[in-house]
Formats: structure tokens, sequence, C-alpha cells
């Protein structure tokens, strides 16, 4: 069940990962320029609250030394590369191996 769920983020995150890509594409073909979107954008674009309140959680609650080199660096990167990080690395949590017992046997 638990990897169930792992694979449904993985795939929520790499959905998420090809509308950014497409979005960025979009604005790149209007632009005549390669457009491409962080995440800080990107998320203040959609709710500025939230960003506004999760930067003043962290601060605040956790150190502030784990906001300002890690997370703004996270926050820099392209929201596609992002997403598609976190949808493998859900996968690879998620990931169901082959049995490989059986697997030369007779039938």
């Amino acid at each position: 069940m638990l990897r169930l769920i792992f694979r449904l983020l993985a795939y929520i995150c790499l959905s998420l990962a090809i509308i950014a890509a497409v979005l960025d594409a979009a604005r790149s073909v209007g632009a005549s320029n390669l457009v491409i979107t962080s995440l800080r954008d990107s998320w203040q674009s959609v709710s500025a609250n939230s960003f506004a309140l999760v930067e003043t959680s962290i601060r605040t609650h956790l150190y502030s030394i784990f906001w300002d080199p890690l997370m703004l660096w996270v926050l820099d990167a392209p929201t596609v590369l992002v997403f598609a990080l976190l949808a493998l690395l859900l996968y690879a949590i998620g990931y169901r191996r082959a049995d490989k017992t059986g697997r030369f046997a007779a039938r």
C-alpha cells in the first residue's frame, strides 16, 4: 500500500514536470528566447501566501541557515528539474523488484 502511494506521488510529480516543461516551451516560443521558470517564480504565481507562510515557518521553527543556502538554491532551480528529480526519487522508493524465484524453472 505504501509503495502505491509513492508511485502515485511520483506520477503526480512527473505530470507537474511535464506541465512545467510545456509552459516553459510555450513561453520560449512566444519570446523567441529560452525561458526557464524557477520553482520560486512558479510557486509565487500559484500561491504567494503559502510561499510566505513556508518561508516564515522554516525560518522560525527550523534553523534559518536551512533556508538561506539550501532552500534558496532549490527554489532557484528550474521547476521542471525539481519535479522530475522528485518524481524519480519517489518512483525509486515505490519501485517493486521483480521476483527472481522461479525465473529459470521449467514450466
